[in-house]
């Protein structure tokens, strides 16, 4: 079996190949039902836990966002999930394909990750129907 044809949470799963490790601590904002079960389970099993809700009162190492053309203003989300991560944290902005219901253009999801103060990183196919795009927010130093 090839490292592809594993568990979710093999080496070479979609998780682990988007940096999620264990110990990190997911907060996952926007989940509805056409979230992708596989990939979730992925990056539960990557982190070894559950991944937190919206209602978590605390800071976490990477946010989840899975975000649909209509859900509202896309930077307010972005920020809200920049507020929500520690230094160094990561957002994973999970969308629909093109051609798919909700889909958001790659321009639109570069012009609020700026406007938010976030930089793209990496573009995935993060599932069958979910393109993954890596934001995270310029370092800081002397």
């Amino acid at each position: 079996m090839s490292g592809s044809d594993g568990p979710e949470g093999a080496p070479n799963s979609p998780a682990a190949r988007m940096g999620f490790a264990a110990g990190q601590v997911v907060l996952e904002i926007g989940f509805d039902e056409d979230a992708d079960a596989p990939l979730r389970a992925g990056i539960e099993l990557a982190i070894g836990a559950a991944v937190v809700g919206e209602d978590f009162d605390d800071v976490a190492d990477v946010v989840v966002l899975w975000w649909r053309e209509d859900d509202g203003d896309l930077v307010d989300a972005l920020v809200d999930g920049l507020s929500a991560i520690t230094s160094g944290g990561v957002v994973w902005l999970f969308t629909p394909k093109a051609g798919r219901d909700g889909h958001v253009e790659p321009s639109e999801i570069g012009e609020a990750a700026r406007t938010a103060g976030l930089s793209s990183t990496k573009s995935t196919s993060a599932a069958p129907e979910w393109a993954g795009t890596r934001l995270v927010a310029p370092k800081l130093g002397r």
